[in-house]
């Protein structure tokens, strides 16, 4: 896999998995809880699908060479993109009318 396609694969993981805490009552899409999700379960399993998209974009970058030095800018740039990414998913969880 070229850098080109792989950039563009961890775009897309990032996107999905953003949205993937808003749009699935399970938690990690994969464990049913007894009660519903909160806003801070969500947030929380946001965090853990962030720090899961970092880890396949570190190993991608791993493979194709060496790592570049990240700072505190590389995190702020990426978490507040990862957030942005997120915004489908709230909107449709919190901002549109569901029938119960």
């Amino acid at each position: 896999m070229d850098q080109t396609a792989s950039v563009w694969l961890v775009l897309l993981l990032a996107l999905a998995m953003a949205n993937m805490p808003f749009i699935s009552n399970r938690l990690f899409a994969v464990y049913a809880l007894k009660s519903p999700k909160n806003l801070a379960v969500r947030l929380a399993e946001l965090l853990a699908w962030y720090l899961l998209a970092g880890g396949i974009g570190l190993f991608l970058e791993q493979r194709t060479g060496q790592i570049a030095p990240q700072g505190w800018e590389f995190y702020a740039i990426t978490g507040t993109l990862f957030l942005t990414f997120a915004f489908p998913g709230f909107t449709y969880r919190y901002l549109f009318k569901h029938k119960s």
